[in-house]
């Protein structure tokens, strides 16, 4: 719990209870634990939508390939993750490389991430690397990238 004492701008405080920092291990436990939890919730979520036009055939349609008519980063992910299911790589590679490049990376983090949770090092990528709007700014450009790209020339 905080009050200010001279107003929004001023540096004096009085400070109760760690002011709601709570300790730096417990902390990092619990960011690697909520990485994880949404890491697996994330698979699971895709996992069924996959799992689900696997064997039924039924998909969710794209919004934007339904007004624009062209395909978005994502068309095709859900064939791609039927393609995974069924283990054949070719297919899923046909239907978006860009979602199966994320998908290898997401893995790669979850494995970092459960890792980090079971007691082992604290990987953490090196200045500039580590901040996520430089992540958020990369991937949006790629996708935009992507999707003009396969647009215009048939990928895979």
């Amino acid at each position: 719990m905080m009050r200010l004492i001279l107003g929004p701008r001023s540096a004096l405080r009085i400070w109760r209870h760690n002011d709601g920092v709570p300790k730096t291990a417990h902390s990092a436990a619990l960011a690697a634990r909520d990485r994880v939890r949404s890491a697996a919730i994330f698979g699971a979520i895709g996992l069924s939508v996959s799992g689900i036009y696997a064997f039924s055939g039924y998909g969710i349609p794209c919004p934007w390939r339904s007004l624009t008519h062209t395909l978005c980063p994502f068309c095709g992910a859900t064939t791609m993750g039927a393609a995974l299911l069924h283990g054949d790589l070719g297919a899923a590679w046909r239907a978006n490389q860009f979602v199966l490049v994320l998908l290898v990376g997401a893995a790669f983090a979850g494995v970092w991430w459960i890792v980090e949770l079971l007691g082992g090092p604290r990987l953490r990528l090196p200045g500039r690397l580590a901040d996520q709007q430089l992540w958020y700014v990369v991937l949006g450009g790629a996708a935009v990238v992507f999707a003009v790209v396969r647009n215009l020339v048939p990928l895979g």
